[in-house]
């Protein structure tokens, strides 16, 4: 299921405009968090990602090639209209996400956990390639604070 559209989505568009990230080069800092996001949430995929009109760009990220995926299937989308961390435990039991090519084919995710850290511009990802329950209570309530 395709994500709708932001309430706010002209002005989150020119705030990433702003930014002047897009396709721009690694940098260690982004790709640190990447791979700390990684190593916390114990997950094989983690990406930095910047959600603009028509695709999902990875600035940083960790056991994922693609450089980018279009919006329609992006994750992320969802992930910037919450104000809260996004954890889907098993995408192929969630409407949102069960017919997406990126769970019915590889890479295969199964768990989601997502938190939208700029102002619903970017979203840090952590993907599994296995259903889980939850994120160990520790990392799902320090990721909940401010």
């Amino acid at each position: 299921m395709q994500a709708s559209i932001p309430a706010n989505e002209a002005q989150r568009l020119q705030i990433l405009r702003e930014c002047k990230i897009l396709d721009t080069p690694p940098e260690e800092a982004f790709d640190s968090i990447a791979q700390l996001a990684s190593y916390i949430c114990r997950t094989p995929i983690a990406l930095v990602t910047l959600v603009d009109e028509a695709r999902q760009w990875f600035k940083a990220r960790v056991g994922l090639q693609a450089a980018e995926t279009p919006r329609e299937i992006s994750f992320c989308a969802h992930t910037i209209l919450q104000s809260e961390l996004l954890m889907v435990p098993d995408t192929t039991q969630d409407k949102r996400f069960d017919d997406n090519p990126l769970v019915t084919s590889a890479p295969r995710i199964r768990f989601y956990a997502g938190a939208p850290p700029g102002p619903k511009t970017f979203a840090l990802d952590a993907f599994a390639r296995a259903v889980r329950d939850a994120l160990d209570a520790e990392v799902a309530e320090s990721a909940e604070k401010p």
